[in-house]
């Protein structure tokens, strides 16, 4: 079995070019902490250094996410901006293009050093990237998951929380929202993280009867959970984490929790069973990202990999009032 405690996602907003210096910072630190050996700290904030710079000179409204690997072992960083966009990709992962008259080691160095990475972009709407650094030796990092977790402005710790485990090629997903915000939802939301982890094999209703269980005495939260089969998914929840399920035709199902308070008062809990058609995407977020996204979602957005799917919706319906969090999953895909 293969699991993760995520930490919250680190967010420097490239709109000065000393964000730079700050943005390399923040990735060796958080390499350090995700004990990544050697010369790999130095390398993540290289990826950083490159990743920001790029937002500095070519784009607008831009950020960079540095994170613990939502399934594995290693680091995350992702960037995602409002425009231009790049008109010829290839031409700009090659060492020496540039259009601002510097050496133009950008994206060709981040390709280099990265163990994957991973890039979209459109013309007018803006790009996303987002660059994996793992240890050598080990299994890549699963490409069809992504999860950011961003608390409040002016907070620094998170009231949600989000993990993903996968036992046997069976993904379960869960998004945690402490009521509020602040230390004491955090707390809420690591004690759910605790008892999902202890848990997580069983089946939805008592999964979420366990979460209920250890959250009594606390303030309370929200919970999503979500089973992945190869052709289904079943889906547990209480509360306003909202779960979606899509393709490139689009939303195929929109699943809502049964109204309650995991702690506190919670109806009997029920799980629900889905089709998953080939390449569906499951979506879980709290109410921290405007649900309004999903009314009518681009082309561009429906064809994301769930990494740059993450970043896209973290980056662009985020409300900064509130803590946030978006897990997108797909069922495991066999290598």
């Amino acid at each position: 079995m293969t699991r993760t405690v995520a930490r919250p996602t680190a967010v420097v907003r490239i709109d000065h070019s000393s964000a730079i210096q700050l943005a390399a910072d923040v990735a060796r630190s958080c390499a350090e902490q995700c004990e990544l050996p050697g010369a790999m700290p130095d390398q993540a904030a290289v990826l950083a250094s490159e990743l920001a710079s790029n937002l500095d000179k070519h784009a607008t409204g831009g950020a960079l996410y540095v994170q613990q690997l939502s399934l594995g072992a290693g680091l995350e960083i992702l960037t995602a901006d409002r425009g231009p966009g790049m008109h010829d990709l290839q031409r700009c992962l090659t060492d020496g293009y540039t259009t601002t008259g510097t050496l133009g080691a950008g994206l060709g160095a981040v390709s280099r050093i990265a163990t994957e990475l991973t890039i979209r972009t459109e013309a007018g709407t803006g790009t996303l990237v987002s660059a994996r650094l793992t240890l050598p030796g080990q299994p890549r990092p699963a490409r069809n998951t992504g999860f950011l977790c961003l608390p409040a402005d002016g907070e620094q710790e998170c009231g949600d929380a989000g993990a993903i485990v996968e036992n046997d090629n069976i993904r379960t997903a869960i998004v945690i929202d402490g009521l509020g915000h602040g230390p004491q939802a955090a707390e809420v939301a690591q004690i759910a993280l605790r008892a999902f982890h202890t848990a997580s094999h069983q089946p939805l209703p008592q999964l979420m009867t366990v979460l209920h269980r250890a959250l009594r005495h606390s303030r309370g939260a929200a919970v999503g959970l979500l089973r992945l089969h190869a052709d289904r998914a079943q889906y547990c929840g209480i509360g306003n984490v909202r779960t979606l399920a899509f393709s490139s035709r689009g939303v195929d199902h929109r699943l809502t929790g049964q109204p309650g308070i995991v702690g506190w008062k919670m109806p009997n809990p029920k799980a629900h069973s889905i089709p998953l058609a080939p390449g569906t995407t499951a979506v879980l977020h709290s109410d921290g990202i405007n649900a309004q996204w999903a009314h009518a979602p681009s082309h561009f957005m429906l064809r994301l990999p769930p990494p740059l799917l993450a970043a896209a919706l973290a980056h662009g319906h985020r409300s900064s009032r509130d803590d946030a969090t978006v897990l997108c999953v797909q069922a495991h895909q066999e290598s």
